[in-house]
């Protein structure tokens, strides 16, 4: 990463703060290889911020970790866990009863409810459980649609304790921050920060107003956690090791919770009906974006009275953000977002995978075949083709759209492979130089333990010279 990407990432933070958004703010940037970046303003760069909702990440690391160890089930019914809950008020006498993947995937059903929400932090277990008592309101069938709750995630709380025997806060100090060494992470502002913690802040009278924090309690799985720039990027790189990579997951790594129950909570699992552009949804305590095909964007943002908080990482290409601001709606998801599409648009994607062995020896096949002096004069063998092949196109058809795509181009110019992409390890697109074009080719492979060509596409490309 270079100084003036650096340079123009703090450019947008000590903008926004000039803007009025808030009287501190403190970000990074991150990479496979560690904290790339950090600084901040009006705070120490090393002080602890509430992150709020980006805690959601955490209490479902701590459910799927139970998980892994055979505590608890996806799709168990939450009146396993909390036998107060109430369900009266279910849409219909058909509904479903919500499940731990429901609540984990903000499908349960429930109403968003983030200004109410934000202010239950303190909440005693016995007031919770009268809350759950007297029963929630439903606006939709249990597992049909997205729809953001903090109710959803205070009750994935309860169902961690009991499946473990111990205090949710204990269950994600002892299986998330400790053994990460995230020193200065922890649940109220005596936390480990060099920098102290900040106090939140929220506009009045032309000024900023300095607001109590509160303590923890029932609704500590939404949003308790306090962190720095420094550990929240730890646990982002943590997260984002599970798909390879520079600094790919290791034994240590997994002992914390395993690459694949890593890889599970980054994956879109629920979509976002009510966003608009490439696809957004809810994996498990993160949401996922889809900028394009290949590029995926894990994200959460964190809003608690006097805090704004925000992560943003990139699978593909190996970076991330995080940023805190001490200010209640501050808008710190933006600025981020605009900062970090900023340094994206700057990258070329890291390979996500290699293509098999059986694809790259496929590939070599098939440009000695299309570069013979005769191309396609054999028949094709069933050690290299699967059967489907020559009864998708016989080879006669396939002869013919091959001279003429190579009438087009005026001839093939050169047998080296070219400007290749590929989807997947099974998957491969290259080019050959023509005279006046490419010949462009694709192969996909058979799922079979020896893997063969089903798919063969051979177009003339004449804009590509």
């Amino acid at each position: 990463m270079t100084g003036s990407s650096h340079a123009d990432t703090d450019a947008v933070f000590t903008g926004h703060l000039a803007r009025g958004a808030a009287p501190a703010a403190a970000w990074g940037v991150f990479d496979a290889h560690g904290l790339q970046h950090l600084n901040s303003a009006g705070a120490a760069p090393d002080a602890a911020f509430r992150i709020a909702s980006c805690t959601k990440s955490f209490t479902a690391a701590a459910v799927l970790a139970l998980r892994d160890d055979g505590l608890l089930g996806l799709d168990d019914p939450v009146t396993r866990f909390l036998p107060a809950l109430n369900l009266e008020r279910l849409p219909s006498p058909r509904s479903a009863v919500p499940t731990l993947r429901m609540l984990l995937t903000m499908s349960a059903g429930l109403p968003t409810d983030d200004p109410w929400g934000d202010r239950q932090e303190s909440l005693t277990a016995d007031e919770f459980d009268a809350l759950l008592s007297a029963g929630p309101r439903f606006e939709s069938e249990p597992g049909t649609r997205f729809a953001y709750s903090n109710l959803g995630y205070a009750m994935l709380g309860r169902a961690i304790e009991v499946a473990a025997g111990q205090p949710y806060r204990r269950v994600v100090e002892q299986r998330l921050l400790e053994p990460l060494g995230l020193a200065a992470t922890g649940f109220d502002e005596t936390v480990g920060a060099a920098g102290g913690a900040v106090t939140g802040h929220r506009r009045h009278a032309g000024g900023w107003e300095p607001l109590p924090l509160s303590g923890p309690g029932a609704f500590s799985p939404i949003g308790g956690l306090f962190s720095t720039v420094a550990d929240l990027a730890i646990w982002a790189r943590w997260l984002a090791r599970a798909f390879g990579g520079p600094g790919d997951s290791d034994a240590e790594d997994d002992a914390v919770l395993s690459a694949a129950s890593r890889r599970e909570m980054q994956q879109l699992h629920r979509i976002d009906q009510d966003v608009t552009g490439h696809p957004t949804g809810y994996g498990f305590g993160v949401f996922v974006e889809q900028y394009s095909p290949t590029s995926r964007v894990i994200s959460h943002s964190g809003g608690y009275p006097g805090f704004s908080a925000h992560m943003r990482w990139s699978l593909e290409h190996g970076f991330g953000l995080v940023a805190f601001e001490n200010a209640t709606y501050s808008r710190v998801s933006e600025v981020t977002t605009e900062a970090f599409d900023a340094l994206l648009a700057t990258r070329v994607a890291k390979p996500t995978h290699a293509v098999w062995p059986e694809t790259r020896a496929a590939q070599h096949s098939i440009t000695d075949i299309l570069t013979a002096d005769d191309p396609l004069a054999e028949p094709l063998t069933t050690t290299l083709f699967s059967e489907n092949v020559e009864l998708d196109q016989p080879l006669a058809r396939r002869r013919s759209a091959l001279r003429l795509a190579l009438a087009d181009i005026g001839g093939l110019d050169g047998a080296e492979p070219e400007a290749e992409t590929s989807e997947g390890p099974a998957h491969l697109v290259w080019f050959l130089a023509g005279h006046s074009g490419r010949l462009r080719v694709e192969i996909r492979m058979t799922p079979e333990a020896a893997p063969r060509v089903q798919t063969l596409l051979i177009t003339a490309d004449r804009a590509g010279r």
